[in-house]
């Protein structure tokens, strides 16, 4: 997993609350475990037109916001049923933050373990942002992973919170394979002294 550290990018205003994970990625688009190859699916009932055309009034579709990778949007973001799918796809068109004013458990989760940066603000502040972006779509927003903090040139400056457990996985670059892969030396000591005890274990 990409480490996370501070990122320097264009924030996509998506005016929206409860964006559930069908929207995200819908449920047709699930028939694969890779975590590329997504992002192009990504919210595409309200990205493209019957004919797989862009929508033109969809936020990422417009020229300003279509290398955007933070994306700043309505409460409860990630609701619906559970797939890890959906921080595959959005991580997989670009966007490795997401500043709401709240999400869904699972969907929080899950973008952690795959290198997206969620983040929590109050109403007032995601409103603050969210302006912001749609007043100046080419500036740019910076957000601090080690000093927890989300700063649009010099006018808007938050901090937030993170659990530091995950702010550990995310700076160091740690998915629960990465998780287990430190443990190697502790591993293989057990291997060796449990060997000694049952080798017929290992016989064969």
């Amino acid at each position: 997993m990409e480490k996370f550290t501070t990122l320097n990018g264009i924030a996509a205003p998506l005016r929206m609350i409860n964006v559930d994970t069908d929207i995200i990625i819908p449920k047709q688009f699930l028939r694969t475990i890779k975590r590329t190859g997504l992002g192009i699916h990504a919210f595409n009932d309200i990205r493209y037109n019957e004919d797989g055309s862009d929508k033109s009034d969809f936020v990422l579709n417009k020229p300003e916001y279509k290398n955007a990778s933070v994306l700043i949007t309505g409460e409860n973001f990630g609701c619906g049923s559970s797939r890890e799918h959906a921080p595959w796809a959005i991580l997989d068109m670009g966007i490795k933050c997401i500043i709401s004013e709240s999400f869904a458990d699972i969907f929080y989760n899950n973008s952690f373990k795959n290198g997206i940066l969620p983040i929590q603000l109050s109403k007032e502040q995601v409103e603050q942002l969210m302006q912001s972006a749609e007043n100046d779509p080419d500036g740019t927003i910076t957000v601090d992973l080690d000093k927890q903090t989300i700063t649009r040139g010099n006018v808007l400056s938050f901090d937030f919170d993170i659990d530091p457990f995950r702010k550990h996985c995310l700076l160091n670059g740690l998915d629960d394979i990465g998780l287990t892969a430190e443990k190697k030396p502790h591993i293989q000591d057990y291997k060796k002294k449990d060997q000694e005890k049952r080798s017929w274990l290992y016989q064969g």
